[in-house]
Formats: C-alpha cells, structure tokens, sequence
C-alpha cells in the first residue's frame, strides 16, 4: 500500500495506557499491556488501512527520571539528562509495539507481502529555543502521588514541579514546547512508500532545536504526543488521525450533571466547547486541540475513542468524529 490519503491512518496511543495498575507497572507489565491493544490496531490493518503509530512517553520517561535520581544519590551516577530519558523510551516503547504487532499480524496470517511488515524510527522534533513551554513547565510525566506525598518529594527533589493532574493526584510537570518540523519525514514517507507500517514520533519525539547554521541539538523537554501526531498526520496527508483514549467517546460536563457524549461533531461545534472550558489541560484539551490542528490543516476526519472501538469506529458508528 502506498499511504495515499484514503488508505493511512495515523494513530496515537497513551502512555498512560500502557500502565493498567499502579502494582502493574514493570518493563513486562507494559509490553502485556501493548499486547492487550495491538489486536485493535491490527483489526484496522486488516480491514485494508496501513498505519503510522505514535506513543505517549509520560509515565515511562518518570520512571527513568526516578531511577536517574536514585542512582546518584545511592552510587553518585552522573543523572540522565530528560532528553535523553525521551530517547530511550522512544527506542524500548516502540520496540515493543514493532514485536507485539508484528507477532500479532504474522498468528493473523498477514505476511510482509500482504501489509505485515512493523518498523519503529526514532524520531526527532524540532521545536523553537525560545518556546514559551521552557519557561512555564505543563507536561506531566511520572506516576501520580497522593497528596501526603507531596511535601517530602519536594523536600527530596527540590528542582521539581509538581502539579495535580485533573484530581487524579499529584505528578510532576515539565516543558512541552510546541512540535514545529519532524525531521526524519522523508524517512517515514519511504518507508510507507515500501509498504511497512511505522511506529514512530514516540512520546511526540526527542526535542531538538536548531542554531544559525541549521546544527541540531537536544533539548530537555517532552512533546505533547497528540500535537506531534497531528504534525506527522498532516504532513504524511493521512485520510484519518485516531486518538485513542480511556473513554469510548468525548463528553461534555464530563463526570456531572448534563454529561453528553459526543458521537458526530464539527470542527467548528467542537471548538466551541474547547473555549467554553469543557476540556481541561490535564486530561482532553491536548487531543481536541491536535484534533482542530489536523482539521485545520486540511485533515479528513478526527476518531477519539478507546482501543477496543477503535475498528468499529473507523468502519461505522462508534466512538467520537469529528469532521470540518
């Protein structure tokens, strides 16, 4: 398949839903859990899509980030840098993914000739040096801390920032400078172009900026992984951005009285209530704003819903739509 508008989708999965329990956490709780949602993605490679796959990284580059500081202040390791800690989940998370789905379409009888072949690429994303997002941290990453917890971690770690996210408990933040350029584009074009389904732009890439002279350099941060997907979903043209969520669909007055699940809306509609205050930062916000971004851009169709609908919702009713 040659990822022609009609045919791509490009589909974004959480990293938040590689963890299932707080006790369920380990390197192979995590590829178990990549193993309960390939199956839906290989449902929708085998109803004749190719697809380009990206990841959230934020509760993995946390764990990194803890190891980094026990590390040091049991052994004195030299601590990793967050750049880095992006990197690294990008390389292990998508590794995953590639062997899951791989495994998965290969017991399907889907072979390399017939849409089978997974690759991961890492991935960089150019973002501007002077983004706003360095100087007012809002990304999450790490696990969530109870609130009795708060005031010995700061104690502990005193450069952290942390926040509630969405009354779901206490994590830590830190800069999400806005995707601007995927600079290995060209690579994942080709790639399409040959046929495999690529896994790549994982945790919404590493950040890179660049001086004068065009050089690349790394930079500590962490990309929102839906603004990236709707970045690498405009520029590969791709027919449908899946955003694959918690919730079957998007609802407004979510969790109170009046609440409305959202199943065929427009761009414009669901603008609205993006302004009037119904998708908080923490939890919705990013993905209605990668999803307007798409649209914008000249996207098709925007797909918001759980793994488990996710062909049904690509091949009828089902989850949320949201169109121009």
């Amino acid at each position: 398949m040659s990822g022609t508008r009609n045919e791509l989708a490009v589909i974004a999965i959480g990293g938040n839903s590689l963890i299932r329990a707080r006790n369920k956490q380990s390197v192979t709780d995590q590829y178990e859990a990549i193993c309960e949602t390939v199956p839906h993605i290989a449902d929708v490679i085998e109803s004749g899509r190719q697809v380009c796959i990206t990841h959230g990284n934020g509760p993995q580059v946390g764990f990194i980030l803890l190891r980094s500081e026990v590390a040091r202040k049991q052994t004195g390791m030299h601590p990793v840098p967050l750049v880095s800690c992006v990197a690294d989940v990008q390389g292990a998370v998508g590794w995953q993914i590639q062997l899951a789905l791989s495994n998965e379409l290969r017991a399907r009888g889907i072979d390399g000739v017939n849409r089978g072949r997974v690759v991961s690429l890492v991935t960089q994303s150019r973002v501007d040096a002077d983004d706003p997002g360095f100087t007012t941290p809002t990304k999450y990453v790490g696990e969530f801390y109870d609130e009795s917890e708060v005031p010995a971690l700061k104690a502990q770690n005193p450069e952290w920032v942390l926040k509630q996210d969405s009354n779901r408990g206490w994590r830590r933040v830190v800069p999400c400078p806005a995707p601007r350029q995927i600079i290995e584009i060209d690579a994942i074009r080709a790639l399409l172009a040959d046929g495999f389904n690529v896994v790549t732009v994982g945790g919404g890439g590493i950040p890179v900026v660049a001086d004068e002279n065009g050089r690349l350099r790394g930079v500590d941060a962490v990309i929102d992984k839906d603004l990236a997907s709707s970045l690498l979903a405009t520029e590969l043209k791709a027919g449908v951005l899946v955003i694959s969520t918690a919730v079957e669909e998007v609802c407004i007055n979510f969790g109170k009285p009046g609440q409305k699940a959202l199943s065929r809306v427009t761009a414009a509609e669901m603008r609205a209530h993006l302004d009037a205050g119904q998708f908080p930062d923490g939890s919705m916000g990013p993905k209605i704003r990668a999803a307007l971004g798409f649209l914008d851009n000249g996207g098709e169709e925007v797909i918001i819903t759980n793994p488990e609908n996710m062909k049904i919702a690509m091949t009828a009713d089902g989850g949320t739509h949201i169109t121009k």
